[in-house]
């Protein structure tokens, strides 16, 4: 029904204007009593063998919400009532800032996937805070703050200003991400040099350690899937030396050649950030590398091309811990959470895992 619904509406919008639309519509039900318990009972089953430890933290499940989505955390109820057992915000900035001129996302019907070049359009982390801060759940998912540079800083004091994001937004956050990898802001993926990203990441835990000084706040990184695996082996061994909690693999690609992309050459020709189904393979294989590389020492979330419960069970035995997606989640419609759920419960029971915690990294560790 979803699907028809998306050819005869969703895909006649303008793909920004849609997504406004339907983040819409999931907020306003998520704040009417009888509607939100009715969906969240259809749509967000919870399967006891599914539940999850992951950075100190216990969720129902593996499987979140990507950043990018909900940018200004206006919807984290919503999209737990959708069946996310934990909701990443943001990409959040020092300064607000509207990002990129229209027209910035493209959907790759054909492929399944989207282009966007949305350039980090967000309220600041000064209003996102107070947002975080005044919040009311009604659902309690875990909640992961995801924070970049402010296009207008410049590159040699882009510590500072995610370093001041990092004061404001920690001590609302389930655990914190430091963006490195998009590509639509000017200079940014240059800070995943080693050199760059040491004092980067050393800065923010200082940051977040002050300022969120009752707890410890988990902090990831997050990475391109376009680094050279000398790279990521680099990012890894900084990640274990720092005693980082995480890092998400992967982020969107500037990448087209070798996706084997079916969309019109003017679409697939657009700038920006490549994600969806297009990405499945190398972001597969930047987790594989980096959980043959780390091991257990640190949390390894997969997130890039996940479509169904067997790209995310795939994920798991690749070595991560939790999975998250969005760009299927334009496609696949509501009912999409509760299909990775059920799908990966089958899995695991069909497996000869006890528990999903036992199959995360399983397919590396009999290569190894």
């Amino acid at each position: 029904m979803y699907k028809y619904f998306f050819r005869l509406v969703f895909k006649r919008l303008d793909p920004e204007q849609a997504h406004h639309l339907a983040f819409r519509w999931i907020r306003l039900a998520a704040h009417v009593p009888v509607l939100r318990t009715f969906l969240a009972a259809a749509l967000a089953p919870r399967y006891k063998e599914l539940r999850t430890e992951a950075l100190g933290l216990r969720m129902h499940g593996p499987f979140g919400l990507a950043a990018g989505f909900d940018k200004n955390a206006v919807g984290i109820d919503g999209m737990a009532m959708l069946g996310f057992d934990h909701v990443e915000i943001g990409t959040v900035t020092g300064e607000p800032q509207p990002g990129n001129p229209k027209q910035r996302l493209f959907r790759l019907v054909e492929d399944r996937a989207l282009i966007n070049r949305m350039g980090f359009n967000n309220d600041g982390s000064l209003r996102v805070a107070a947002r975080l801060a005044s919040r009311t759940p009604v659902f309690k998912p875990v909640v992961g703050v995801n924070i970049g540079k402010t296009k207008v800083v410049p590159e040699e004091e882009a510590v500072a200003d995610y370093v001041k994001s990092a004061e404001r937004l920690a001590p609302y956050a389930d655990y914190l991400v430091v963006n490195v990898s998009s590509p639509n802001t000017p200079g940014l993926r240059n800070l995943q040099a080693t050199e760059a990203l040491r004092p980067l990441l050393s800065a923010v835990r200082e940051a977040a350690d002050r300022t969120a000084s009752a707890r410890r706040v988990p902090l990831l990184v997050k990475i391109a899937p376009d680094l050279a695996d000398e790279d990521v082996d680099a990012v890894a061994d900084l990640a274990v030396e720092l005693g980082l909690d995480g890092i998400i693999a992967t982020n969107t690609t500037i990448a087209r050649e070798g996706l084997g992309l079916k969309s019109h050459t003017s679409l697939v020709k657009e700038t920006g950030g490549l994600s969806g189904a297009p990405l499945k393979e190398r972001s597969l294989e930047v987790l594989r590398r980096l959980y043959a590389r780390v091991g257990d020492r640190i949390t390894l979330v997969g997130v890039g091309g996940i479509e169904n419960a067997e790209d995310a069970w795939q994920r798991i035995l690749a070595g991560a811990t939790l999975v998250q997606g969005y760009s299927a989640f334009i496609y696949e419609g509501p009912f999409w959470g509760r299909a990775i759920h059920k799908g990966l419960a089958a899995r695991l029971a069909t497996s000869p895992y006890a528990t999903l915690a036992d199959a995360v990294g399983a397919d590396v560790r009999k290569t190894a």
